[in-house]
Order: structure tokens, then C-alpha cells, then sequence
């Protein structure tokens, strides 16, 4: 988590700059967390505050955990087309499962690989559900789904922390995404407010 701050150049041509500020001491986020109030808290035992023209990045994992979007493999029934395309992909059918609940379509499937358009509508491998860093070491049976809504979740921590400091701090709710038929990753804003995407 993180926040940066562009400022003008003072002539006309000249570039701004951007500086990035990770916030120091977030805890692992659990369901229910208060995101706004940890921000906050963590943010002024650091001794930082926002200012205007403040944006917020916020990692998709911590509000997909505050927003309870853990899931246990064990309570996951797979379809009998989730059990074919597994079979396909060498994968685990419950998260198979869980990929064309949160999907619009497959687009391609190859051993280890499932790339969809996600329901909301990126292109993205395996519906972007995540199974790092969700669980304790031993218990590998909790994935993480994608927020709901990120566009309102970016809303709502951007209400909150303006209620909180008077300031319009922008928000935008960031993944990395797998760039499907090319190596490597890129970051992406999932979800945005106070700003024009």
C-alpha cells in the first residue's frame, strides 16, 4: 500500500514529478478489517498525513481480504464441466470451479493454464483468483477472489478517508495481471475514484 504525489513543473513544458510513499506497519488484513481506519493509523504513527492531489494505491489482495472474498476449497462443489476442463488444465476442479463462476468465458486452455474473460471484463488467467499468501503455510485449502466491485470499493475507501482528513484522496485499487500470450506482468488500476480514469 502505498501513496504518491505528483506536482507541476514550473514552466509550461516542463515535467512534474512523482513521489511514492509506502505506508509502514500494515498488518495482515483480515475479513472485516477496517481499511480506512488501519490507513490512517499506520499512516500518522509514521507521521504522515494526506495532502490534496494525494493518491492512495491499494493492492487488490487487501481489499479482496477485507471484503471477506476468501474462500475455502473443501465447501466448493465442482461442476461436472469444471471436472472436464480441470482435467484439461491439470487443475484443481474446485478452483476450476471457482474460475467460470467469476468468468464470462474461456478463451484457452493448456496444461497449467486457464486464461478467461473475467466477468467484469479483463482478459486475465484464471479469473485472477489468487492462492498466495491467503492462509497460514500449512493450510493451502483458502483462495482469493477478486473484489466484487472495485470501482466501488475504491469509492468507498475514497468516501471514508475523505470524511476522515477533509482531503479528496484519490484511490486506486491495483493487480498485476498476466498478460495472456506474452511473458510477463504488468500493474493494473482495477478500480478508481476521485480521479479521471
Amino acid at each position: 500500500m502505498g501513496r504518491s504525489r505528483e506536482r507541476k513543473g514550473g514552466e509550461e513544458g516542463e515535467g512534474g514529478t512523482v513521489t511514492l510513499v509506502a505506508i509502514p506497519g500494515i498488518p495482515l488484513i483480515q475479513p472485516g478489517d477496517d481499511l480506512a481506519a488501519i490507513i490512517l493509523e499506520r499512516m500518522a504513527a509514521a507521521g504522515l498525513a494526506f495532502r490534496p492531489g494525494d493518491i492512495l494505491v491499494v493492492c487488490q489482495k487487501v481489499i479482496s481480504k477485507a471484503e471477506g472474498r476468501l474462500v475455502r476449497l473443501a465447501e466448493v462443489t465442482p461442476s461436472p464441466e469444471a471436472v472436464a476442463l480441470a482435467a484439461r488444465a491439470h487443475k484443481d476442479p474446485r478452483l476450476v470451479e471457482l474460475i467460470l463462476r467469476e468468468s464470462r468465458a474461456v478463451l484457452r486452455v493448456r496444461p497449467g493454464l486457464i486464461i478467461v474473460e473475467h466477468r467484469l471484463g479483463w482478459v486475465c488467467a484464471n479469473a485472477g483468483i489468487d492462492r498466495s499468501n491467503v492462509a497460514e503455510p500449512e493450510d493451502d485449502g483458502w483462495v482469493l477472489l477478486l473484489p466484487e466491485d472495485p470501482d466501488r470499493s475504491a469509492r468507498a475507501l475514497h468516501q471514508r478517508l475523505h470524511e476522515a482528513t477533509g482531503v479528496p484522496v484519490a484511490v486506486i485499487v491495483n493487480d498485476s495481471h498476466g498478460r495472456p500470450f506474452r511473458l510477463g506482468a504488468v500493474g493494473v488500476a482495477i478500480g478508481v475514484a476521485g480521479l479521471a480514469p
